[in-house]
């Protein structure tokens, strides 16, 4: 499966994108930060947000985006929720 499907949950998709574009068993998720700091290839804990941000390059805390902009960001996509975005994510 390359995106995501309606209905998920951004912990799933971000266990998706974490396991290279495939849901893992759900006994085999990560917690959401987890999931998106090894999306993210980070060692260490981070929240969420930060982490997403890291990898979109975005590291000045000043200039760091929300959850919904840094998920459209990194999905190229503008107006839609973060689970959305990120659902849309082909890897």
């Amino acid at each position: 499966m390359a995106t995501g499907y309606a209905g998920s949950t951004l912990v799933a998709e971000l266990n998706r994108l974490a396991n290279s574009g495939t849901y893992p068993a759900r006994t085999a998720f990560l917690e959401e930060a987890g999931a998106a700091c090894k999306w993210a290839g980070l060692s260490g804990i981070y929240e969420t947000v930060h982490a997403l941000n890291i990898k979109q390059g975005i590291t000045d805390p000043a200039k760091m985006y929300g959850l919904n902009a840094i998920c459209n960001l990194l999905a190229g996509t503008e107006g839609k929720s973060a689970v959305s975005a990120l659902r849309s994510i082909d890897v």
